[in-house]
């Protein structure tokens, strides 16, 4: 192929929407989608790579698109104001020495200029150990066999979606984690993650207590036939305390504010 164009995921749907995550051929040239850094597993074989990022939320692709220009690919990042979600653009360029900041209506032109742009007089540039570790984690390697282990350091957080402990990685200023069977996160993807378990939690803690108050309620009835008044009215007691319980965490969540990476 002359040039492989990689771009990130954008919205489901409206301007800038996404293409189907893969590979597609067109008049010579390679177009890889993914969402977010899935992209960075072709990087070894392609000097000369454009990374494309557009309009979107959080920081998901910045670490790919650095990895692009890392290896002596072309990076390119929507105008922020020209972004219908300007997170994503914004924090690329805040992380990213960008070649290419423009706004959507101007892509297609730019992009047809440098696929066009000869690449036989680029030379590759030596693959990072720790991309080099990343891209095999990315086709699928076990992530303690390709060496994880290797380029991260054991951190004090655990990984929201299989709780074992987070890795983390420290590139050019920037932190991401890593855990041993393989999920990535970045801070910000790592702080959503974890505002959803506190929600999650709390929610749970509500159902819980609220199911407590039902069945003390359902003892209470049937203490009221078969145990005296007083046991019944013992039961109902616990049941106002869970619920007073119920209504008190309701209320935290109600008036809680998200952690977040802002000041």
């Amino acid at each position: 192929f002359k040039r492989v164009l990689f771009r990130s995921q954008g919205p489901a749907s409206g301007p800038g929407a996404a293409c189907s995550p893969g590979q597609y051929s067109y008049g010579g040239f390679l177009l890889v989608c993914g969402a977010g850094n899935t992209y960075r597993y072709a990087l070894p074989e392609v000097p000369g790579a454009i990374g494309v990022l557009l309009s979107g939320n959080l920081d998901d692709g910045t670490a790919g698109l650095w990895a692009i220009k890392r290896l002596g690919g072309i990076a390119i990042v929507q105008d922020p104001e020209d972004a219908l979600f300007p997170g994503l653009p914004q924090h690329a360029i805040a992380h990213v020495q960008v070649n290419h900041v423009v706004p959507l209506a101007h892509m297609a032109p730019l992009l047809t200029e440098l696929a066009h742009t000869p690449v036989q007089d680029l030379q590759q540039a030596a693959v990072p150990a720790h991309v080099d570790v990343e891209i095999d984690i990315a086709k699928e390697r076990n992530p303690i066999e390709a060496g994880v282990e290797r380029i991260a350091e054991p951190s004090r957080f655990s990984c929201p979606e299989c709780h074992g402990v987070l890795l983390q990685l420290k590139e050019e200023g920037r932190i991401r984690f890593r855990c041993h069977t393989g999920h990535a996160y970045s801070i910000e993807s790592l702080l959503i993650a974890v505002n959803e378990g506190i929600e999650e939690a709390l929610w749970n803690a509500i159902r819980s207590l609220e199911e407590g108050a039902l069945l003390f309620r359902e003892f209470a009835q049937h203490a009221r036939t078969h145990a005296g008044d007083s046991a019944s009215a013992e039961f109902n007691g616990r049941a106002a305390d869970a619920h007073r319980q119920a209504e008190t965490i309701r209320g935290l969540l109600d008036s809680r504010e998200a952690v977040t990476s802002e000041p």
